[in-house]
């Protein structure tokens, strides 16, 4: 049995192929999911990936679940955060509402779920955080104050918690992806994602969920105990840095 890997937000999009990336390559993985049940289910029937279900913006449910998961595999060696959430609107008409549902889901979650695990990581001398955060944080569109916020902060704490984590042999680092072909990018007008990608990406088409996985996997890695604090760009050339 392969290290534990917990990944959050992993029923769907890319959550879901990093989860299956980890368990093809030998990881025990624990998959976080907050309410699809039904791609939670196909997931597990697919992969043999076990599921566990709460909110992780909510911090004595991610306690609980994650308690869960260390009772049924073991502790936690590996931590993805994906979760996330992205409903676009103005800053004028969005609610407060909305804005702590956007903060909580995306960027408290960190602190949620790395809580967690962060201790028995440093008392054990391994282990591999690797945050989702997106190029939103660094060139964030319309719609999106609170989504560009909260990946923008990603990136810094990414930084931070590297540098007080590598001494106990953790690595922190982030993936930044662009625009992949995933469900949440999929709701917007075809014609928009046409244009998207004859115009605006140079490589000239949206990325892939396989795409983005890999970059997790790399920075996992046992050999990649000597990068930290680094975020992977993973956007097809549409915003170099």
């Amino acid at each position: 049995m392969g290290r534990v890997a917990l990944v959050t937000g992993a029923s769907r999009g890319l959550g879901r192929g990093v989860a299956k990336a980890l368990a093809e390559a030998g990881y025990t993985v624990a998959a976080n999911y907050h309410s699809n049940d039904e791609a939670a289910a196909l997931l597990t029937a697919e992969t043999g990936v076990r599921t566990y279900k709460w909110d992780v913006g909510d911090y004595e449910a991610s306690k609980a679940g994650v308690a869960e998961v260390v009772a049924e595999l073991g502790p936690v060696e590996v931590l993805v955060n994906n979760a996330g959430i992205s409903p676009d609107k103005f800053f004028h008409k969005m609610s407060p509402e909305l804005w702590n549902q956007v903060i909580d889901t995306n960027l408290n979650s960190f602190f949620n779920v790395t809580h967690q695990v962060i201790g028995p990581m440093r008392n054990a001398g391994f282990g591999r955080i690797v945050n989702m955060a997106s190029l939103s944080a660094f060139a964030p569109n319309y719609g999106e104050t609170s989504y560009g916020a909260a990946k923008g902060a990603m990136v810094s704490l990414t930084k931070a918690l590297a540098k007080e984590s590598i001494a106990k042999g953790i690595t922190v680092n982030a993936v930044a992806p662009g625009y992949c072909d995933t469900d949440m990018v999929r709701v917007a007008p075809q014609d928009w994602l046409d244009n998207l990608a004859a115009n605006v990406i140079p490589a000239g088409r949206l990325g892939t969920v396989e795409e983005v996985a890999r970059c997790v996997m790399f920075l996992v890695a046992e050999e990649s105990g000597f990068i930290t604090g680094a975020t992977l760009d993973v956007n097809g050339g549409q915003l170099m840095r």
